[in-house]
C-alpha cells in the first residue's frame, strides 16, 4: 500500500510574512508603524548580540 505524500512536507519551514498593506494607513499611522518596526529591529539586534556573545564564550571554552 503506497503512502500518500503529505503536502506539508513541501512547504517552507518558515514562510516569509506578506508585506503590510500601507495604502489605507494615514501619515500618522505610518509614522507609528515605523516606530514599531524600529523597536522590533532594536530587539532583534540585541538578541543577535546576545547570541554572538554566547557563541564566542562557547568557542573560547573549546579552544583550550
Amino acid at each position: 500500500m503506497s503512502k500518500a505524500m503529505d503536502t506539508d512536507d513541501l512547504e517552507p519551514l518558515k514562510a516569509k510574512p506578506k508585506p503590510k498593506n500601507l495604502e489605507p494607513m494615514s501619515v500618522d499611522e505610518l509614522h507609528a508603524y515605523i516606530a514599531e518596526l524600529q523597536v522590533e529591529i532594536r530587539r532583534v539586534e540585541e538578541d543577535i548580540a546576545r547570541k554572538k556573545k554566547h557563541l564566542s564564550a562557547a568557542e573560547s571554552l573549546f579552544k583550550k
